[in-house]
């Protein structure tokens, strides 16, 4: 074991660390609301299985990598490579999808009453748990492929295979792994055109409006940026940590994919960015609700206020 693998581990240990913690530390504050009886909004059921699809993520992906690095590598059956990597391209999957979705649901919640969303934003949270759903098979089905070319790195037959640290994938011809891996991406390129869609939609939205309502913050003294701008920040922040992670790991799993003997650094690159997003993902959430007691107070507001709208 070098030092190289031992920095690397520690690496992915932190960002495990980091990454379970956030994603608990949310999902404790969705817990707390619901034992005091507050009323969530919708799209906080998109947030839930986010939550579930980065810890997915995070176990599945990162927990056997570290164990790989400290030297722990053929740990995993046949069976054992092929559901850990079903479920983890599961989680990253359902990470993806339920970041477009509530992207989408956000720019229909606060479209203004003349557009063209006014019809679907009554029907909006009936569609809800039907989107998460479809969502969840989706991916199921996309990736029920990916186990038939994973196996151990110790069988005793003839068979090609490029190994991936604590497992191996079976080698195909360059056409059928140029067409499985194209049908592994089309989703995850389409979850990413919608995203940049409706995120650019939401901004625009908040520009027109903080633009309307310029007067009244000009009267008021406090130094707080308006809820228009905070919102703007959030969204802003979410959409560039999803396209920068994502992006730059899907190229590297690409090259990793069409590769013959890609790198053990491509492998290591692919893997740590694939998993920056669920890591720093809650904490941007929550840095728009930075505490439980704000969260309650917006929870008490929402009571009064049924009608009202909550930015992100």
């Amino acid at each position: 074991m070098s030092s190289s693998d031992v920095a690397s581990g520690l690496v992915f240990l932190s960002q495990i660390l980091v990454g379970v913690l956030g994603n608990f530390c949310l999902l404790y504050h969705y817990l707390f609301l619901c034992i005091t009886g507050c009323r969530l909004r919708f799209t906080d059921l998109i947030i839930k299985h986010l939550i579930l699809g980065n810890i997915l993520l995070i176990l599945t992906n990162g927990v056997p990598r570290t164990l790989a690095e400290f030297g722990l590598k053929d740990f995993l059956n046949d069976f054992g490579c092929k559901l850990l990597f079903y479920l983890h391209r599961m989680g990253r999957g359902v990470s993806i999808g339920c970041t477009c979705l509530l992207s989408i649901f956000q720019a229909i919640t606060i479209s203004p009453r003349n557009s063209r969303w006014a019809k679907i934003k009554v029907k909006a949270p009936k569609y809800v748990g039907l989107s998460i759903s479809a969502c969840w098979l989706l991916y199921m089905l996309v990736n029920a492929i990916f186990p038939m070319f994973m196996t151990t790195n110790w069988g005793n037959d003839t068979t090609k295979r490029k190994a991936l640290g604590y497992c191996s994938v079976i080698e195909t011809d360059k056409i059928r792994t140029s067409l499985y891996t194209a049908l592994l991406s089309f989703p995850d390129a389409l979850c990413l055109g919608l995203m940049l869609f409706a995120s650019s939609s939401i901004v625009s939205i908040l520009y027109r409006h903080k633009q309307r309502v310029q007067h009244i913050h000009r009267t008021k003294l406090s130094p707080r940026s308006s809820p228009e701008t905070r919102a703007t920040q959030t969204i802003l922040s979410l959409l560039s940590t999803f396209v920068f992670s994502y992006t730059i790991s899907a190229i590297l799993q690409i090259f990793t994919a069409v590769f013959h003997n890609p790198t053990l650094w491509l492998q290591k690159m692919g893997i740590l960015f694939s998993m920056c997003f669920p890591a720093v993902s809650p904490f941007i959430l929550m840095g728009h609700n930075s505490s439980v007691s704000g969260l309650i107070l917006s929870c008490r507001r929402n009571k009064k206020s049924p009608n009202s709208i909550r930015y992100m």
